[in-house]
């Protein structure tokens, strides 16, 4: 019998399977508001076990892209309340993710009074979109004092209690692909000199400081974390202690026994692969629930479930293009190929209409 579509247990929670559909930035949020298109997108996929949304910011300075949702109004909580609904209506169970840009923003796309924000004033390499001017090179962020280190720790359990009274199951802090708790982590990002600065035990200071806070707000059974280590996107390049500075970070967790951690590996993507050893690392002192993502099929997916080397699966880009993915890969058969133009594009092009087995959009 099959694992991967074998319901799955996520602490307190039963899930109709053991797919995830990883968390993907789709920028339909006009005025960073979730809207009705939105919950039609989510309840088309509400045939995976566990959905984690696409990264949503506690804060207005982590609105870093356009068209990306905040979870810090009450406006805002009303319109994902409408996406849970719609998700719990099918049967899934919903996780948010809790996503701060960090020094991966610009003004541009900030509401008023916001500001770019990061461990150190330490612009990242590279450019990204507007829709006032297109494409700008990354701002030189302000520098976080230790008011606002407490501030964004604040905006977080805030956001963590605003995820719950929108109706969603859990939390994901996202602590991967280089944004603000991320931004702690790495030496290249996090120049500091004080208690949040220098040796591991310090740089995790932050992420740590987070999750006990999410704990202390909504319950350990309701937050997990998501990493991406060797992930080298929004200029977070390689180092020599990485493997030693992630592998305190999964005993950290566990002693704080949060509900699960979610290792991407975008080896997929053409960035290095995170080696099996890391995930090893994880699977052998994390005791909560682990969750691998990267380029998996049904088959490896499977494999890896037999093998004991995740608990659940998570998938991207294929759920993206086959809201019934479940059902594809049920049958073995064929998938449509995700339309790369219209990933980030308002609308529901791209997005809503892809077809479901049937010939008919889902």
């Amino acid at each position: 019998m099959s694992i991967l579509f074998s319901p799955a247990k996520l602490g307190g929670l039963t899930l109709q399977n053991h797919l995830v559909i990883a968390p993907m930035t789709r920028s339909r949020a006009v005025g960073n508001v979730p809207n009705d298109l939105m919950a039609e997108y989510y309840a088309q996929r509400a045939s995976a076990g566990l959905i984690v949304t696409e990264g949503t910011s506690p804060s207005p300075n982590g609105l870093g892209y356009p068209r990306i949702p905040g979870i810090f109004s009450q406006e805002q909580v009303a319109g994902w309340k409408k996406v849970t609904d719609a998700v719990h209506a099918r049967g899934a169970k919903i996780f948010i993710q809790l996503m701060h840009t960090g020094r991966i923003g610009h003004a541009l796309n900030l509401p008023k009074g916001a500001e770019v924000l990061a461990p150190s004033a330490i612009a990242a390499a590279g450019e990204l979109y507007t829709d006032a001017e297109g494409m700008k090179a990354f701002p030189t962020p302000k520098a976080m004092s230790e008011a606002d280190v407490k501030h964004a720790i604040d905006e977080f359990t805030q956001g963590a209690k605003n995820a719950v009274a929108a109706g969603f199951d859990g939390i994901e802090l996202h602590a991967a692909n280089g944004y603000l708790l991320e931004q702690f982590i790495r030496p290249n990002s996090n120049k500091r000199t004080d208690k949040y600065g220098g040796s591991i035990e310090n740089r995790a200071r932050f992420v740590l400081e987070v999750a006990d806070a999410a704990i202390a707000a909504i319950g350990k059974d309701k937050v997990g974390i998501r990493f991406s280590p060797y992930g080298v996107f929004n200029d977070m390049p390689d180092y020599p202690e990485m493997e030693a500075d992630y592998a305190y970070l999964a005993r950290a967790l566990n002693q704080k026994a949060l509900v699960y951690i979610h290792l991407v590996d975008h080896g997929a993507m053409g960035a290095p692969p995170v080696p099996e050893k890391i995930k090893t690392i994880y699977r052998d002192a994390f005791k909560g629930t682990l969750i691998l993502s990267g380029g998996y099929n049904a088959k490896r997916a499977e494999a890896d479930l037999a093998a004991k080397k995740a608990d659940l699966i998570a998938v991207g880009r294929a759920f993206l293009a086959n809201p019934d993915l479940v059902e594809r890969w049920k049958a073995a058969a064929a998938e449509n190929p995700p339309d790369m133009s219209t990933f980030y594009t308002p609308g529901p092009k791209g997005y809503t209409d892809y077809p479901a087995l049937k010939g008919q959009a889902a």
